[in-house]
């Protein structure tokens, strides 16, 4: 590392001017990258995908959407009935408001469950073709005006569906991904500021811009390469934003720390680099390791998210080991004005805090411990899937209409049919079977082209309840069960089947997963801490607190204490199905983050010459501060996300959040000061057979210091030897 500050320091113009060619090249490109992003959730090769492309090349639509439903109220003292030609001309001129629409109601299949009981409300399921582009808006305005033109005198049209409930009726809001990142940058430059205590605190967020601009750079190739979701383009601007300022801010104050016991300008950058830039570097291969996990899922989705999030920490190492140093390397002293706080000793609060925690380290790993395993008891009973209809709306034109529906006797499980592919002439026989399906409301079939072309039909089947999450699947599983026995029954789509899929697809993969993030970071940071034990111990904590994290979001998401009050969102009763492996996977990287800047100063404290405990005590002293920093700042960027359109990206916003503030507090400033205290030596012990193949030098535990004394593991030397031999 200190050849490489030395060759940035000799070219550091060069380097400023290359990072501003991107700067421009971000600026430009930036659009055409987003212009290019997907909302496909798709999953290949799983059963319910294959007959929703099956269904959607023969009909032209549905399959893998949730349908609007369409109603039609009748004015007060009129009913459906002696209106029924009236009512049908609504439906139909639905059905030719948007290309590819297919609808389904009482005039093409005859079954008067399209009406509620006081027969004042009849309805139509309005199937429509998915398109993935992201800028793709609700049909909401050209149905409902449609279905206004045609209706007769005094009705009232209504259009809800998942989708409508979901955007509350309006597909436009949020601030956007630029008004959401000024967001987060503004609230960075608060802790920056009280950080640095000076016009330091801007450099981060210039390192900070130029990297997630160099990050959507990067990310145009992939785009023609594959599908990338549009959900990335959230994560490149706010973890993006957050990530590369913890970056630059570890480098800074280890400059400025190096500045303030006397070093030279250029010999401040080179330290900083020697110690700070390995902990930069460690830290973006763990986040990128988590992230990169995500392509061992065989959901295209999860793979783009894998692929385009790894492009942040690799961005984020690139800008801070190079434009950083260059920058302060030329005007760093001058932009260090006015130098109220200093670095030259470690902080009192944080050293006080840690010899606190280290006096009393059984009470605070017990304590610690205690709470965590509480928030993964409540973990234990996290619902995967969908926000139920209850959840996504309160007021508004969708929700009256839902209501009506609900008063009158239609079941919600209309909002997630499913959909029964079948050879033709299939239909009747299959209809009538899955109609004694225990949870199936009602069974439906369409005459005419809605329900038959190209020699195959569609039976619709209408659960009891919406079939939104790993619990109320039920219902899906035993239809496909009777399908799978009958005759011509080519397979089943819907809302309840894709939840199947995936649940199947990725959390059935999830194992693997887990195995290949915790082998690698574990191999990684044996090599970073020269031990066999904190890495474990790293890896252990981790997972703890990701399953006490996803807690933290089944008690305000799907138990809604927390969600209403502050979002106006009431209990979602389930956990949208791709969010618990993002958040997996990006906080078991970004809190790594946490665990490298802090042992890795233990580390060379204990190398130093101080204690176990000592070097616990100095090691937090010096990183507390700047660890809390960095989780505020990432904080507040996830706080601007939350404030993006859609339950979704607030629910992951909120979970990122609460993993990062619980792992900043409980875990790096309870649990692993007393943990190390409690392991003692034993936290430094790497045997040379393991050191070999990680071509690092072997580290053994000096008893003395830590007035500690064990006899040596067979085929170990003894410490004399050991000291004799280093």
């Amino acid at each position: 590392m200190r050849r490489w500050a030395e060759f940035v320091l000799r070219h550091r113009k060069a380097v400023v001017a290359f990072w501003g060619l991107v700067l421009v090249a971000g600026v430009l490109l930036a659009g055409r990258t987003t212009g290019r992003l997907t909302t496909d959730f798709s999953l290949p090769g799983q059963p319910g995908t294959v007959t929703a492309h099956k269904i959607e090349r023969t009909f032209g639509s549905g399959g893998d959407t949730s349908p609007y439903l369409v109603t039609v109220t009748m004015p007060a003292g009129q009913r459906v009935t002696g209106h029924e030609a009236d009512v049908g001309r609504v439906f139909t001129a639905v059905g030719g408001a948007v290309p590819g629409l297919r609808v389904i109601d009482e005039a093409n299949t005859g079954d008067k469950a399209f009406r509620t009981k006081d027969d004042r409300t009849a309805y139509a399921l309005v199937f429509y073709r998915f398109n993935p582009s992201p800028r793709q808006r609700l049909l909401t305005e050209p149905v409902h005006a449609a279905a206004q033109h045609a209706m007769p005198a005094g009705a009232t049209i209504g259009v809800t569906g998942q989708d409508v409930l979901a955007s509350g009726g309006d597909d436009s809001g949020g601030p956007g991904v630029l008004g959401e990142t000024l967001l987060g940058a503004v609230g960075a430059l608060a802790v920056l500021a009280f950080v640095f205590a000076s016009f330091l605190a801007l450099l981060p967020l210039v390192v900070a811009a130029v990297s997630i601009l160099a990050t959507f750079v990067m990310l145009l190739p992939l785009t023609y390469a594959t599908d990338v979701s549009f959900i990335v383009q959230f994560l490149v601007a706010l973890i993006g934003l957050g990530v590369a300022i913890d970056y630059s801010l570890l480098f800074v104050t280890r400059w400025r720390e190096e500045r303030d016991r006397g070093r030279d300008n250029h010999e401040a950058v080179v330290v900083a680099m020697e110690r700070a830039g390995h902990a930069v570097v460690f830290s973006g291969v763990t986040v990128a390791i988590g992230l990169l996990a995500l392509v061992v899922l065989p959901v295209p989705f999860m793979r783009s998210m894998g692929y385009g999030g790894a492009l942040i920490p690799l961005a984020s190492v690139m800008t801070t080991l190079t434009l950083t140093p260059a920058i302060l390397g030329g005007i760093g002293p001058r932009v260090d004005w006015p130098k109220i706080r200093h670095e030259n000793r470690a902080s009192r609060f944080w050293r006080r805090w840690t010899a606190a925690v280290v006096r009393h380290r059984w009470i605070a790993a017990v304590g610690a411990l205690a709470g965590l395993a509480a928030l993964i008891g409540v973990f234990l009973g996290v619902k995967i899937g969908l926000a139920s209809s209850a959840s996504l709306a309160k007021s508004g034109p969708a929700y009256t209409a839902l209501e009506t529906l609900e008063r009158g006797g239609v079941p919600t499980g209309a909002l997630t049919p499913m959909e029964v592919l079948v050879r033709a002439g299939r239909a009747g026989p299959v209809a009538a079977r899955l109609a004694h399906v225990d949870g199936v409301s009602g069974v439906v079939h369409a005459s005419g082209p809605a329900g038959n072309r190209g020699g195959q039909s569609i039976v619709v089947v209408i659960p009891d309840g919406e079939t939104v999450n790993s619990k109320s699947v039920g219902v899906v599983k035993r239809v496909k069960s009777v399908s799978d026995g009958l005759p011509g029954v080519v397979g089943v789509a819907g809302i309840g089947a894709a939840q199947i899929d995936f649940l199947h697809a990725v959390y059935g993969n999830f194992p693997l997963m887990l195995t290949i993030i915790a082998l690698l970071t574990y191999v990684l940071l044996a090599r970073a801490f020269r031990s066999l034990l904190l890495p474990l111990k790293a890896v252990l904590l981790n997972l703890i607190s990701l399953a006490a994290t996803l807690g933290l979001m089944v008690i305000f998401w799907q138990h809604g204490h927390g969600s209403e009050a502050i979002f106006g969102i009431a209990a979602t009763g389930a956990i949208t199905f791709w969010i618990p492996l993002m958040v997996f996977a990006f906080l078991f990287g970004l809190s790594m983050d946490y665990e490298v800047f802090i042992l890795s100063r233990i580390r060379e404290e204990y190398d130093a010459g101080r204690s176990t405990n000592d070097a616990v005590i100095e090691g937090i002293g010096r990183t507390g501060r700047l660890v809390t920093s960095a989780a505020l700042i990432l904080f507040l960027a996830f706080a601007a996300l939350a404030s993006g359109p859609g339950a979704d990206l607030k629910t992951l916003a909120t979970g990122l959040g609460f993993g990062i503030l619980l792992d900043a507090t409980v875990v790096r400033m309870l649990l692993v000061p007393s943990l190390v205290s409690l392991f003692g030596p034993w936290n430094w012990y790497l045997p040379r057979w393991v050191a070999r193949p990680l071509r690092v030098k072997p580290s053994y535990p000096h008893p003395e210091r830590d007035e500690w004394v064990a006899r040596p593991l067979r085929g170990e030397p003894s410490y004399a030897h050991r000291e004799r031999d280093e």
